[in-house]
């Protein structure tokens, strides 16, 4: 409908002022709920062409509208904005044509269409995954799906970073401090035992920086001649030479880490078409690095290292390999992203990775356009926030993260005592209660990071996140439980729900507006791909859930006595429970049948 008001509109400026106007001018949009109407046209944009008032010129629009396009029933305007009303038949042909269709909303794939990659998570293997990660994950799935929804073909990827310093330094404090110790013998996941020894370096690379402080160097000459951090540096060196000893440490550790990190992946709901390890990838990065060099493309410090020049992008110098010949992120992202392209001839890559981060993948994309790979313009980094707690800012090295595994714990724990308190699953069976505590409290988790922007930083309150009003996980997906119950009831009471629309019942403004709302599906999965942004579909999903709850407490459903409005209204809320199965769907959210 928008789109043939779009084209009535500049019909109208040319029958009416003689006048041809650019599309971009045409400003249509919902009308506000204090005023009467469908849609909203901005006249200001035309009135260099009536050179009338804006009153004048917006009745003199909607009344050609009026004539062109038989659905609007009525206008009125309010100074330079016209506001349309569209006839109720409309709504009701509308949903007539949509609530049989399950993949109503879903664009269509294009056949020959390239693949989108998706990269999320990336984690380190020296720490299990925290709440920074969880907002990572999240935003990654939850991206995947909604792209996928509208039509495209997604690759979820997972690149580990697998080696470098923070590797070793874990794996240092293990061979000093570990005695052994292994994710059996401590009864420990294997990422928490491997995270407990980095932390334990930071701990003691500490107290050597103090000891060194102490005997009287300068800050920045203890820092960089700690004995740990040497041996670390050494044992990266010999990581890169292929060490057996230090080989085999290093696989060691890391498969207790894969082991605890697809444990924790798994409760999350999350999985990769495929998983890159940055220990396979740098050598590739490396070779284009020393590659470049010798086209002049970069250049070599008197220290062996090689450096790109940016300054003259308005950026600085970026070393992409150290003096010992050892590789930085840079040169792993780099041999990643050609392999990546070279493989898959993709549309677009795109990497879901904090804002802290923003400066990175913007030398990513220059260094490799100045080495000559023309992809290098589609790589999209998907920046996000980081997420606070209302205790303060969250630090891995110190041990102060929230860990992620304990943080959906205790979330199915407050899940359990909120839903026993309320008496919400009394006559449920231990095992159902339990399950649904669980769906529950990732339901809540997941809504309350997801239908925050990703641009801005958020607070994150476990509290608040698993209440059962409000705009929140548990909020929409009771609503979802409250629908189907009210589906069972009728089906208990024999009424049959039709399969058709009875197109004589004349529709109330409750109806209507859970109709538009279902109307602006399409577009919203639509905007949220585009803009990268699942809070645009969970808000939307919240704004439906409200809107049919007013419907449920103040229009008659079952005891309508009506048959074909009852059945209609069913109907309805049948259409609405699936589009709300929908959205938590592309959230990664799961809805409960009853609660």
């Amino acid at each position: 409908m928008t789109n043939k008001i779009t084209e009535a509109i500049i019909s109208s400026i040319s029958d009416l002022y003689k006048q041809k106007i650019d599309r971009k001018l045409v400003q249509i949009q919902a009308t506000r709920k204090e005023f009467s109407g469908d849609w909203t046209v901005v006249v200001f944009p035309f009135l260099r062409f009536s050179r009338k008032k804006p009153e004048d010129t917006a009745t003199e629009i909607g009344n050609y509208l009026q004539t062109k396009i038989p659905e609007i029933s009525n206008f009125n305007v309010i100074k330079g904005f016209l506001n349309l009303k569209i006839d109720d038949n409309y709504w009701l042909d509308f949903f007539s044509s949509i609530h049989a269709d399950e993949k109503f909303g879903f664009g269509t794939q294009v056949a020959d269409s390239k693949p989108v990659m998706i990269e999320f998570s990336s984690p380190n293997t020296n720490k299990p995954l925290h709440l920074g990660h969880i907002r990572n994950n999240l935003l990654g799935d939850s991206i995947s799906r909604i792209l996928k929804a509208s039509g495209k073909q997604i690759i979820k990827v997972n690149l580990v970073n697998d080696r470098g310093i923070h590797i070793c330094k874990s794996m240092l404090a293990w061979s000093i401090w570990g005695e052994g110790e292994t994710p059996e013998s401590s009864k420990m996941k294997g990422d928490h035992l491997v995270g407990k020894y980095y932390v334990k370096f930071d701990f003691e690379y500490k107290k050597q920086v103090a000891d060194l402080l102490a005997s009287g160097l300068d800050a920045e000459k203890a820092k960089k001649e700690a004995p740990l951090l040497l041996d670390a540096q050494e044992m990266l060196r010999l990581w890169e030479a292929g060490d057996t000893k230090v080989r085999e440490l290093w696989q060691t550790m890391n498969n207790w880490v894969y082991a605890g990190f697809e444990a924790t992946y798994r409760q999350m709901g999350i999985d990769f078409d495929k998983i890159y390890y940055e220990s396979n990838t740098y050598q590739l990065g490396r070779q284009i690095v020393l590659d470049a060099l010798a086209k002049g493309i970069l250049f070599r410090k008197e220290d062996g290292s090689v450096w790109a020049d940016l300054t003259g992008d308005g950026l600085d110098e970026k070393i992409l390999l150290r003096s010992d010949g050892t590789s930085v992120y840079m040169t792993q992202d780099i041999g990643t992203a050609v392999m990546r392209f070279e493989e898959f001839a993709l549309e677009k890559s795109v990497y879901v990775v904090g804002n802290e981060q923003d400066y990175h993948f913007k030398v990513l994309a220059l260094v490799l356009q100045k080495m000559g790979y023309e992809w290098a313009k589609d790589l999209y980094h998907l920046s996000y926030g980081m997420v606070d707690l209302p205790s303060g800012k969250m630090k891995s090295r110190e041990g102060t993260v929230v860990d992620a595994d304990q943080l959906m714990d205790e979330m199915i724990d407050t899940a359990r005592q909120t839903s026993q308190e309320l008496g919400k699953l009394d006559n449920y069976s231990p095992e159902e209660a339990e399950k649904i505590y669980e769906t529950v409290a990732l339901g809540a988790l997941k809504y309350f990071i997801l239908k925050v922007d990703p641009k801005k930083r958020m607070m994150f309150n476990p509290q608040e996140s698993i209440d059962f009003n409000g705009n929140t996980g548990p909020f929409i997906q009771y609503t979802h439980a409250r629908i189907k119950s009210l589906l069972q009831k009728a089906k208990q009471k024999n009424i049959e729900i039709p399969t058709a629309t009875n197109q004589a019942i004349e529709l109330n403004n409750k109806e209507i507006a859970l109709i538009k709302l279902l109307y602006k599906l399409p577009e919203i999965i639509a905007e949220s791909a585009k803009n990268y942004s699942p809070a645009l579909v969970a808000n939307y999903a919240y704004d439906l859930v409200k809107e049919y709850n007013q419907f449920y407490q103040e229009i008659n459903i079952l005891r309508e006595e009506n048959l074909p409005l009852k059945q209609f209204r069913l109907l309805l809320s049948q259409t609405v429970a699936r589009t709300i199965k929908t959205c938590m769907g592309l959230l990664g959210i799961d809805v409960p049948e009853r609660m």
